[in-house]
């Protein structure tokens, strides 16, 4: 691979794919709404090209001469239904006409709720959600491209970047020092990855081409409840302030007013039978999965937020 794009360049996973493929001396395109946002991040880096993905002739522009393109595209939840699978369409369309390879950035949605094991590729894919059936139907969309794809699934972002995760939530707040939110059973473990650690799993399938043709699970490092991630915050940073349960009711209420959330309502049962990943594929066909502890993760996130607020 000598020259990729990156869809989605600014965002948690983006922003992380950009930064491990320029470290790996890969020319990269970093692909986004917003032409200021990319400067900031990766002038003199990287080439930057601001774009609506839902253009085609931007697109295509954006995929000349590139190897790879890496789709980590994020679209609010209220846009699924009708955007998705043109998004989809748009982006396999470009990669065609480019005679690139495919990378995409999926998550768990399509696997269904958690049964206490650890979830590998060839587990059935039954979504009890609206949005889990969308990204079934992206995926066999994907299957059908007339170019080399793979698609890898992880767990929920968090991470530099990945401020509008459900975990970075949680931590906004607390690089804040404001009273902050978890969503969820604090209690419940669940799986989260840092998205530093998912661009490395993910190059390293990129650049082989057996990897391709192929779905992949890449898990983080292990499971971890709310009150162990605030215990951190609290250890870390002398976070002090409290954290406030948001629970599936008080979800269902703010959806009354606000759109996002009224969406966000069917994606709870995660939070009640987690998805948790098996890595074991990646460890016997490429090697050890690369994880970061929660505690420097979660730090290094920290220092992150707060350096963006600075």
């Amino acid at each position: 691979m000598k020259k990729a794009l990156v869809l989605g360049a600014s965002g948690g996973m983006g922003s992380a794919l950009v930064e491990e493929l320029l470290e790996a001396g890969i020319e990269v395109v970093a692909f986004a709404r917003t032409e200021e946002k990319l400067k900031r991040m990766f002038r003199g880096r990287a080439q930057i090209l601001a774009g609506d993905v839902f253009s085609e002739a931007d697109l295509h522009e954006a995929a000349k001469g590139v190897d790879v393109i890496f789709h980590a595209v994020s679209i609010p939840y209220y846009q699924w239904a009708g955007h998705q699978l043109r998004l989809m369409q748009n982006v396999i369309n470009a990669s065609e006409k480019a005679a690139s390879k495919l990378v995409i950035v999926d998550n768990i949605y399509a696997y269904g709720p958690g049964m206490g094991t650890l979830i590998k590729e060839d587990a059935p894919k039954v979504p009890l959600t609206k949005k889990g059936n969308i990204r079934l139907e992206v995926e066999n969309l994907v299957r059908e491209a007339q170019v080399p794809w793979m698609i890898a699934h992880f767990p929920d972002f968090y991470g530099p970047n990945a401020e509008n995760t459900v975990l970075g939530q949680t931590l906004q707040g607390a690089a804040a020092n404001k009273r902050g939110i978890f969503i969820g059973d604090k209690r419940k473990p669940r799986e989260y990855i840092y998205t530093p650690d998912g661009a490395k799993a993910l190059l390293s399938l990129a650049i082989r081409p057996s990897a391709y043709g192929q779905t992949w699970n890449i898990p983080g490092a292990g499971v971890i409840s709310g009150e162990e991630i605030i215990r951190l915050l609290k250890g870390e940073s002398g976070y002090d302030k409290r954290v406030i349960t948001v629970t599936k009711g008080m979800v269902r209420m703010l959806g009354l007013f606000d759109k996002m959330m009224r969406e966000f309502v069917e994606m709870m049962y995660l939070y009640e039978q987690p998805v948790v990943l098996s890595g074991a594929k990646f460890e016997r066909e490429i090697g050890p999965v690369p994880t970061t502890s929660y505690k420097d993760g979660i730090g290094r996130t920290m220092e992150a937020m707060a350096g963006h607020r600075s």
